[in-house]
């Protein structure tokens, strides 16, 4: 990488602070039995100024972004019912719409207003759900996605990711001089904030399993250090900077422990700091390269890359730290484990001759499934739900996100600059 000589700018930002949408969403393969689904624009119940966002966009977005639903487009809506007793079911079973969405919105106080909704099943012609809700104007964007959440997991039985973050970096070239963003969106892409930035860089953030904190390694001091910062009071704590390698740190499902990958002792290797009392354990030690760790669920083994084969390839072990069993045989080039939050996958970058891909490997059966087309794609991260895969497309920049079974895909184009390391975020309680 080249040496960037400037003056060291490090910049702390609220988790709170206001911004503007800077990743576009692009759907790039869509599913042919999505259920069609039509979301009538939320009434407005008053003579004040009505708010410039539209409930129903943000909830037709969400609901077309899963790759689950085919959204009506708005101008293409047989009618606009503004309550129950005005529905015609007939008409929208000749429309072939599965489902349909009503709603209003009420100003009940200064900057107070209660967003109601319901939800139909067309040809059963009954209501499935139907809430009433209390925001607020800085808030719509997130009670929308609340929405969204509570129709797709009532429609498909899984629980909805649209309320959550993502992570990421971001890289803007400019003359002489990186710049380097540590950065969190909704996750539709907007509403970004920067929570570090840096003339050095920034690597590998994670989410803390309560989603209150993030983890990273930043160059900022000229060497590799692991920090953890609080994302509501910008509190940071430098965690390692042992000589040599401080590097891919990630939370145990417990939030107890740390697995990172550090050199002080040789060649790389995988340890697990406990955060309470600071011990350090040493989980591999070889003569190859082991990095990268991603935990199970049970917070007890690990994934991890290691090439002690010759090539790189992915490796489980338990926490007692007994022999490590390989995971991966097809292909000669397996990293960058993500374990889906069940157990059951893991999604890793598979090289093959046209490139590097996002996989999938049943842990039950070893069974593949390439999901992507490449050429370098890299850095899988799951939906909380297991829905989606989020990853970067390191030919374009760009973030991109694939369905579990590979069907459905998107991208999130960044405004400005690149946009590398995306991670999930996990349910907000």
């Amino acid at each position: 990488m080249k040496q960037i000589v400037a003056v060291l700018s490090i910049l702390l930002v609220s988790w709170s602070a206001p911004s503007q949408a800077v990743l576009d969403v692009e759907i790039t393969q869509g599913t042919a039995d999505a259920l069609p689904i039509a979301i009538v624009p939320f009434s407005w119940n008053s003579t004040q100024q009505k708010p410039a966002l539209k409930w129903s966009e943000i909830i037709s977005s969400d609901l077309l972004r899963s790759g689950r639903f085919a959204p009506v487009a708005e101008q293409n809506l047989l009618s606009r019912p503004q309550s129950a007793d005005k529905l015609d079911f007939k008409t929208w079973r000749v429309g072939g719409i599965d489902h349909l969405v009503i709603g209003s919105v009420t100003p009940t106080g200064v900057d107070q207003y209660t967003v109601q909704f319901q939800l139909f099943d067309v040809f059963k012609g009954e209501q499935l759900l139907g809430y009433s809700l209390t925001t607020n104007l800085g808030s719509i964007r997130r009670t929308a996605h609340h929405i969204s959440d509570l129709i797709y997991q009532q429609l498909t039985g899984q629980k909805g990711a649209f309320n959550t973050k993502v992570a990421y970096v971001s890289v803007v070239r400019e003359l002489a001089v990186t710049s380097y963003k540590l950065e969190v969106s909704d996750s539709d892409g907007f509403n970004p904030v920067t929570i570090l930035t840096s003339t050095q860089p920034i690597m590998s953030p994670g989410w803390s399993p309560d989603g209150t904190r993030l983890t990273y390694v930043s160059f900022e001091n000229k060497r590799a250090q692991i920090f953890t910062q609080v994302l509501s009071t910008e509190e940071r704590t430098l965690i390692s900077e042992f000589n040599g390698l401080n590097g891919a740190p990630v939370w145990s499902p417990d939030g107890k422990k740390l697995a990172i990958t550090l050199s002080k002792d040789g060649n790389p290797d995988i340890y697990v700091l406990n955060l309470l009392n600071k011990s350090l354990l040493r989980m591999t030690k070889h003569w190859g390269i082991d990095t990268e760790a991603a935990w199970m669920p049970n917070s007890e083994s690990l994934v991890f890359t290691s090439n002690r084969s010759g090539k790189p390839q992915l490796y489980k072990i338990n926490a007692a730290g007994q022999r490590p069993q390989r995971l991966t045989f097809e292909g000669e080039y397996n990293t960058s484990p993500e374990i889906s939050k069940d157990g059951l996958k893991i999604a890793f970058v598979h090289k093959d001759q046209s490139g590097f891909k996002i996989a999938s490997l049943d842990i039950e059966t070893g069974i593949m499934d390439i999901l992507t087309d490449g050429p370098l794609d890299e850095s899988p991260s799951y939906a909380p739900n297991g829905s989606m895969i989020l990853y970067a497309e390191g030919q374009s920049a760009a973030l991109a996100a694939v369905s579990a079974d590979g069907r459905f895909k998107q991208r999130l184009v960044a405004r400005e600059g690149e946009v590398r390391e995306p991670t999930w975020s996990p349910f907000f309680k």
